[in-house]
């Protein structure tokens, strides 16, 4: 399974965001940059990898898909990242982080439409029902994130009865929580 395994913290100072949602993450501060436009575009594909925690050949790949789309390329690539599954775990809350949601993912405590699913990268259509799985909620951990953690995207709904969720519409890029400019990313990308 590949995924980023260095020093999480260290790359959240660099990028000066909190990409990893976690408290201590710019704790000891933000590294100042003094960019170029290629740097600055740089910097910005790569807070935009590690917010979704994708590497290079599979963001490439749906980078290149938004920039040959016929909608706006911006959304595109937005809602292609928020439609994975393990992003929509997090964002439904049955994980405090989206390493904690990847991991919950892989282990198969998620059915989409009751149907187990593992693959952290499937993507999520409209309307889909994400659950957890009947024996995986009596593990505590699952179920008090679930209840505790309010969604903070307006695209998802939640069902606290049946521990499950579903996104509801697709996402515009203005009304993702991350910090990043879009525009940059497709340009980095464009001129290859």
């Amino acid at each position: 399974m590949a995924r980023f395994m260095g020093p999480r913290f260290k790359l959240a100072r660099h990028l000066g965001v909190n990409v990893f949602g976690h408290p201590k993450a710019l704790k000891r501060g933000v590294k100042q940059h003094k960019l170029s436009e290629y740097g600055e575009q740089l910097l910005e594909k790569q807070k935009l990898k590690a917010y979704y925690g994708v590497l290079e050949k599979q963001f490439k790949t749906i980078v290149f898909k938004a920039l040959k789309s016929r909608e706006k390329s911006e959304d595109f690539l937005i809602q292609s990242l928020e439609r994975r599954l393990d992003n929509m775990v997090y964002r439904l809350g049955f994980g405090s982080t989206l390493r904690e949601a990847r991991q919950i993912v892989n282990h198969g405590h998620i059915l989409v439409n009751g149907q187990k699913v593992d693959i952290p990268s499937y993507k999520v259509d409209l309307n889909d029902v994400i659950s957890l799985r009947e024996k995986s909620r009596k593990i505590e951990a699952y179920a008090s994130n679930f209840m505790n953690i309010v969604p903070t995207a307006n695209y998802v709904e939640k069902d606290y009865e049946n521990f499950s969720g579903r996104l509801i519409r697709l996402p515009k890029a203005e009304e993702v929580p991350v910090e990043v400019k879009f525009s940059k990313v497709l340009e980095y990308y464009s001129k290859n």
